[in-house]
């Protein structure tokens, strides 16, 4: 990697406010209310994850409360079903995705159409036939209203045993039909086109422009950018996007930075976001879905905030440390402990199985302020948990 100067040095108490200030989560409101901040965090963030763990409210809703903290969840259903302005394919996980970008998923569309799926090797010809044929005739459909299929068994854990839910799976990953509206984690799939009211769809984006979103979109969210952070889960990418980042620094578009603690690890950034922030708020309180963006990449957050999170579902109970769905909390610019909470809708209460301090929540003095400030957030968060 050329540099025409040493790498900047960054501690890791600045390179976590540059992070928190990437991810909206220093300042209360930074995207307002209503399906537009919804619109609008999604396109900041670039995606938010999906999942179907409902211990708690699922992770996509979670996410956009972290940031949004009027959110209602008939915020994100306007969003994707009556607006458009977001909409669900793959990341490295399933996400909401900018409505606006994509164009940059149109070649793996392609691409999957071509190829098939891995995951879906088995759907036949006539599986997808008679899906395609159902939704042309019928209109948008769920998978409740194909009842002819006969079961077959999982070609994976995670597999439908419905042939006719894994013909509109691929037709999904192959771009033909979109995801147009959920119930819970029910999908209501119809044509892509006729969603997003087409005459001719957007033109896919080349592979340098798909690379170039891709480090766009991590400088944008993440502030500080390793090949592993904006990679993740996507190892293919990293050739390309390495040579991005080499002409950007060539041009002094962007700059090496030495992380406090990252060793060997490369990290990058946009000379502007190393400018000298302040600290923010420091009565913020969060507790983060352990899908948060700020989160889901375990060891970029534990060099950041040196907090190793475990994610403990599929763990047995007796080797758990957090907890079955621990929560990092965040308070101020550190993480200073782990919640496990589980929402009892039938008696509509939330449950507090453990309570873990991590980080400076391990020092007993500031435990009482850190206790206070984090309960007073737990009632906000089961206000929301029980809502709707």
């Amino acid at each position: 990697m050329p540099r025409a100067t040493a790498p900047h040095p960054v501690t890791k108490t600045e390179a976590r406010r540059i992070w928190l200030r990437a991810q909206r989560l220093d300042t209360p409101v930074p995207f307002g209310d209503g399906p537009l901040a919804v619109a609008a965090a999604v396109e900041h963030l670039g995606y938010v994850q999906i999942d179907t763990i409902n211990v708690i409210e699922r992770c996509h809703h979670h996410i956009l409360y972290s940031r949004i903290p009027g959110y209602r969840r008939a915020d994100l259903w306007q969003a994707q079903s009556v607006d458009k302005s977001v909409f669900e394919y793959w990341t490295h996980a399933l996400s909401y995705v900018p409505a606006k970008d994509l164009r940059f998923f149109l070649p793996a569309m392609k691409l999957h159409k071509r190829e098939g799926h891995k995951w879906l090797s088995s759907v036949s010809a006539a599986d997808t036939r008679k899906v395609m044929q159902l939704l042309r005739r019928d209109g948008a459909l769920t998978i409740r209203d194909i009842e002819d299929d006969v079961l077959t068994e999982k070609e994976h854990l995670w597999a439908s045993r419905k042939p006719s839910k894994r013909a509109l799976q691929l037709a999904f990953y192959s771009g033909e039909v979109t995801i147009a509206e959920r119930a819970g984690m029910l999908k209501t799939y119809e044509l892509m086109a006729r969603h997003f009211g087409w005459d001719k769809p957007p033109k896919p984006a080349s592979a340098t422009e798909v690379s170039t979103y891709l480090l766009d979109r991590a400088l944008r969210a993440q502030g500080i950018v390793s090949l592993d952070s904006i990679c993740h889960l996507d190892a293919p990418s990293k050739a390309s996007i390495r040579r991005l980042i080499e002409a950007r620094v060539r041009r002094k578009e962007l700059v090496a930075v030495a992380l406090e603690g990252a060793g060997k690890q490369e990290h990058w950034a946009d000379p502007a976001t190393l400018e000298p922030i302040g600290e923010g708020d420091p009565g913020l309180v969060h507790i983060l879905s352990p899908f948060d963006p700020l989160i889901i990449q375990r060891k970029r957050t534990e060099l950041f905030f040196g907090y190793g999170h475990r994610f403990e579902a599929y763990v047995p109970k007796q080797k758990r440390l957090f907890g079955y769905f621990a929560l990092p909390v965040l308070v101020g610019d550190d993480i200073v402990a782990a919640v496990d909470l589980k929402t009892d809708r039938k008696n509509k209460k939330m449950l507090m199985q453990k309570w873990s301090w991590v980080g400076k929540g391990e020092k007993k003095g500031a435990r009482k302020d850190f206790k206070r400030r984090i309960e007073e957030e737990l009632d906000r968060f089961e206000r929301f948990q029980l809502a709707e």
